[in-house]
Formats: structure tokens, sequence, C-alpha cells
């Protein structure tokens, strides 16, 4: 599948409704313009009417039915497009020009939030050229150091998100460094044991395996080199990384050595969170806004 496909697949009688926190900037903007006019969602803008208003005449578009602005000072903006997700008003939450810590303190907000008691993870689908499938990558952006509970529940938010937009049964490699087990590596030692307990039908929905270096998990070649075998070596959907920095790294390189393109979710709270960087590209704007509403049509 290409993110293309995403911007033509969402066909649903009931459009779904994004909350943008802080819609007061160019590229969420043009990514709200873009996603409007192809119909994928309607939007509820949160933040500074003024200027909500003038970047809407800039992109000739109309408040409205579909276009709602919402006035919140910066201090109360994030909280405000929380509840109107939180409320019923709308299905997904958009971070616009506005710290992640910000928002995510709305969104575990212990009245008005959307907290669920999972873990939060962040899950980015990859174009990469030269791949016939979407690469899914997890966690990059949320959880420093996960621990192999937290691991657990990162493989399953990933999964989730796969599984929507119809990846049957992802296969999950829990990377490491190397592919044997070594008691003094701890990421090849929690690789094993969620690979276990894949098998034993605590982790469910996928095929999960490691641990598994990258050249092994993405390369059918490389892994066969290295005689390893398996489902999912070399044929990996999903790539689960030991920890923060090494998800970093990959996603960025990813982007600008490879010049893949990239649409990403926060999934684990009660709705999708839109939590791209302040400096994406409204085109990895437009396919974070698709990924979302497509998984969660899907789920």
């Amino acid at each position: 599948m290409k993110l293309e496909q995403l911007l033509n697949s969402n066909s649903t009688d009931s459009k779904k409704v994004v909350a943008v926190a802080a819609a007061e900037d160019e590229e969420v903007i043009l990514s709200v313009k873009q996603a409007y006019e192809k119909g994928i969602a309607s939007f509820i803008l949160v933040g500074n009417k003024e200027k909500i208003q003038f970047l809407l005449r800039q992109h000739e578009l109309k408040e409205g039915e579909d276009l709602q602005i919402v006035e919140a000072n910066p201090q109360n903006t994030a909280m405000e497009a929380v509840k109107a997700v939180s409320g019923g008003q709308a299905d997904i939450l958009m971070k616009g020009h506005i710290p992640t810590a910000d928002l995510l303190k709305a969104v575990l907000h212990k009245e008005n939030g959307l907290r669920t008691g999972k873990v939060l993870s962040h899950v980015a689908a990859f174009e990469v050229p030269g791949f016939d499938r979407l690469i899914f990558l997890t966690d990059s952006a949320m959880n420093i150091v996960p621990d192999l509970q937290q691991k657990a529940q990162i493989i399953e938010n990933a999964v989730q998100v796969a599984r929507g937009i119809g990846v049957a049964m992802p296969k999950v490699a829990v990377l490491a460094a190397v592919e044997s087990v070594n008691p003094n590596m701890q990421a090849t030692l929690d690789a094993s044991a969620l690979a276990m307990m894949n098998r034993r039908g605590q982790i469910k929905g996928c095929i999960v395996d490691g641990p598994l270096a990258l050249d092994n998990a993405i390369s059918v070649k490389a892994a066969e080199h290295k005689g390893i075998s398996g489902e999912v070596a070399g044929q990996a959907d999903v790539l689960v990384v030991p920890a923060i920095e090494t998800g970093n790294a990959l996603y960025k390189s990813l982007i600008y050595f490879a010049n893949a393109k990239v649409g990403a979710v926060v999934a684990g709270a009660r709705a999708p969170i839109v939590l791209t960087s302040r400096a994406d590209t409204a085109e990895s704007k437009l396919y974070s806004i698709a990924l979302a509403v497509y998984s969660l049509e899907k789920i």
C-alpha cells in the first residue's frame, strides 16, 4: 500500500471530525485544506480565532459546519481541543503549533482527558522507496526506555494501526544490535521474551520475532546470508526499537537519507492523536490525518 492510497480510501457515511489544538499555523492549515478538499475529514480549529480566520482566507477557505473555529487562549487551547474529543464533538485529536508536552498534559488530564490506562506510543507509517509495503516504526517519540510490559503494549498499539489500514497479520520485528540473545544486552532479552509472549498468545493479532538486527528484519537477502529464517525475517511490517534514541535516529534517517514519506499517530488513548513535529511538512501532516481517520474507521 502507498500512503497516497489512504487519501482516496476514506469512504464513509459519517465523516470523522479532527480537533486541532493551536491551529494558527501555515503548514497545519495547508494540511487541513488538503484533507478537507479530499473529503477525508472535517475540522474543529481551536486557538486564536483572528489568526485562524486570516489563514483560512489566505488559502481560500471559509469557516462553516465542516471548518469550525473555537476561540481559545494559549493557556487552555490544548484542553479545549481535548474536551472536543472526550465530549464527542470530535473523533481525532491533532497537534497544531503547540508544544507536545502541553498537549499531552491535557490528554492525560484525569477528568477530561483521553487516558485508557494503556501506554501511549508513537506509530509511524513509512513509504520507503524500493519497498512494496509500508514500514511501521515504533516508538520514536513517546517512551524513552520502555520495559518489557510497555514494549508489549507498544506492539499492540502498532498492530492495531497496521491492521486498521489492511495489514491482516502484521509481521513484527523486535530490533537489537545482534540476532542472538545476550545476557548483557537487555534489548535482546526483551525481544526474545516478546517473541515467546506472542507464541503463547499473550500478544495477539500478529507474528513477533526477535532479536533481529535491522538488515535481517527488512532484507530477505541479508537474512538468508546470515542463515536467519522464520516468517518475520526479511519481511517485517513493524519495527520495534529498544529505546527512543534508536527510534528517533531511524525515523529521521528514513526521511532525510531515504526520502521516505511518512504519516504518524499516537495510539493507546481513547482516540487517535496526530502528533507531528512542528517542522514536518504539510504532506506529512496530511498523511497523518489520513492514517488516523482510516485506522479509526477500520478498527
